[in-house]
């Protein structure tokens, strides 16, 4: 069961070695690796060659940006059977891919199968939606991130196994394209698996500590997709309105007041702003 590795980079070079790195001790070997440069000045070419020699790898340099579209790209080009979209700052465990493989195989119905995310340790995590609990999900409680993803082709619906351009870096909303992803995916139908047994480790840079102005940038992204599917009169989706646009911020902002925490109350409080600015713009 061959992995297709999709990699889009833009702006990183010791970052892609270490995830490249992580890649020479995996204890499963049939995988590719698709780099989407959108470099201009040939950031990382002295990076990846070395690593050419004992990986297969795919160094594609193309003249657009947008981690969306670069996503998109490389599914076209991959020709593994489960394929996947590594951030170009995280790492894998030694035997990450040797337990997504072995869980496509138990797991004979399983579409969609995400790891946990750790931030650079084995015991506590980092970005995303994680849980200590290995377990079946659906759109209530989607769990991960997009470099958490693996995705089984042969089990997925086709026409909805793509990157909407309109998200992620690069796009008109800021991330967010990772669970419009799964998000449609569940509607189609695909059953999805959450394994925290499976370490992708990535640092942490969503805590209020690092500034509000990546919150306000990413949440856009999240009040998007949520508008998008409400465009298309998804009843569903009246769940995360209430839950993401309401509920979670108001209940988070007075734990901040309560905890007498300024920052985490003005990071809070720049979540809602941006899931409302995101939400009302899209489609404008």
């Amino acid at each position: 069961m061959k992995i297709s590795l999709v990699l889009a980079t833009l702006g990183r070079d010791l970052e892609v070695a270490d995830f490249l790195k992580s890649l020479l001790f995996q204890t499963y070997k049939d995988f590719e690796v698709i780099i989407i440069d959108q470099n201009k000045d040939g950031k990382i070419d002295e990076i990846v060659e070395p690593f050419a020699a004992c990986l297969a790898i795919k160094h594609l340099k193309v003249d657009f940006t947008g981690n969306a579209r670069a996503r998109d790209y490389g599914i076209g080009v991959a020709q593994g059977r489960i394929v996947a979209f590594p951030d170009d700052d995280c790492a894998y465990d030694k035997d990450v891919l040797k337990k997504v493989v072995a869980e496509f195989k138990r797991r004979k119905d399983l579409s969609v199968l995400v790891a946990g995310s750790y931030d650079l340790s084995s015991s506590r995590f980092s970005i995303g939606v994680n849980s200590d609990k290995p377990q079946y999900f659906s759109r209530y409680q989607m769990m991960g991130v997009e470099f958490t993803q693996f995705f089984d082709r042969k089990r997925l619906d086709g026409k909805q196994f793509y990157l909407d351009h309109d998200f992620g870096i690069g796009s008109k909303y800021s991330g967010a394209e990772g669970f419009e992803l799964l998000y449609r995916l569940l509607r189609a139908g695909s059953t999805a698996f959450y394994n925290p047994d499976i370490k992708i480790y990535h640092p942490d840079k969503d805590h209020y500590k690092l500034g509000t102005g990546r919150m306000l940038m990413y949440s856009t992204g999240i009040g998007a997709y949520i508008r998008k599917f409400a465009k298309q009169r998804d009843v569903f989706i009246l769940y995360y309105i209430v839950r993401k646009m309401f509920v979670a911020p108001v209940l988070k902002m007075l734990l901040a007041l309560v905890l007498l925490n300024p920052k985490k109350l003005a990071y809070s409080f720049y979540n809602l702003i941006g899931i409302w600015r995101g939400f009302l713009a899209y489609g404008r």
